[in-house]
């Protein structure tokens, strides 16, 4: 216990040059219940033994570079807090993108039938059930224990959605359609040294890899799509920094119209959509 951090200064002086300050702070802030005003107003504040304890394991693991999202079991989407632990992908503030742009093409009033392929910890099928309140929103995901993860994030959001364990469209009922199809699917090539670095290490692999191009996924979601989705029904799909022109050719050869991809907050086209005639 002695070489247990006794105060917030103390903790913070030990995780100095080891994790981003802005790290330290925000596990003190989880760890003690506090403000960030608190802690940087106090750091004489005491910490119990349990409390130092705790703070020297988070501080270890993150130095070992297990994701922060993973240590304290949440990650914000779309200004709510999801649960997310290693059995999903830590949702990313680029992916809010297709919520604006499913919104954008949703008229007022309508209860559009939503389609979320892949939904890990049920970000956006929960997001789009809450900000589109009349929608009959799907998830579906092959992996049981994500969508475990997704249905207590909906229960705790008060969401309405309809979970299916399935390997895309596999396990939906025959002449089922929908007027919107979302998915975040894998989307890096197998082998990318991005794999072996940073948070990813820690996410599922499953969720992040697809093929030696990385469009294995993509491309039999949108082969799949056009059989579920209604007339003038949309597609939506995340891909890499440097695939959308592949995506729209994809979505081009799969007879889909209004074929665009749209730019995230870095300028990236992050997002590729088109329309079933």
């Amino acid at each position: 216990m002695a070489d247990l951090p006794a105060t917030v200064g103390a903790a913070l002086a030990a995780a100095r040059g080891r994790i981003p300050a802005g790290e330290a702070r925000l596990f003190l802030r989880e760890i003690l219940g506090v403000t960030a005003a608190r802690i940087a107003a106090y750091p004489e504040d005491t910490l119990t033994p349990e409390q130092a304890g705790r703070f020297a394991d988070l501080l270890a693991r993150r130095e070992s570079g297990e994701p922060v999202a993973y240590l304290l079991g949440v990650r914000e989407f779309y200004g709510r807090d999801f649960k997310v632990g290693p059995a999903v992908l830590i949702p990313r503030p680029e992916t809010e993108l297709i919520v604006d742009l499913v919104r954008e093409r949703v008229p007022v009033g309508a209860a559009p039938t939503i389609l979320d392929l892949g939904t890990g910890s049920g970000a956006l099928a929960v997001t789009l059930a809450l900000e589109l309140s009349a929608a009959q929103v799907t998830a579906v995901d092959f992996s049981s224990a994500a969508l475990a993860v997704a249905r207590a994030n909906a229960d705790a959001l008060g969401a309405r959605v309809r979970f299916v364990e399935s390997d895309w469209f596999a396990a939906l009922t025959a002449g089922e359609r929908f007027g919107v199809i979302v998915s975040n699917p894998p989307y890096v090539a197998d082998g990318d040294p991005h794999l072996a670095e940073g948070d990813v290490r820690f996410e599922p692999a499953s969720a992040l890899a697809s093929g030696p191009a990385g469009l294995d996924d993509i491309v039999r979601i949108v082969t799949a799509a056009p059989a579920f989705l209604e007339p003038g029904g949309w597609l939506l799909l995340e891909h890499g920094y440097d695939q959308a022109p592949a995506v729209r050719e994809q979505l081009r050869a799969g007879g889909f119209a209004e074929v665009a991809s749209a730019r995230d907050l870095a300028g990236i086209e992050r997002i590729t959509l088109g329309r079933r005639p």
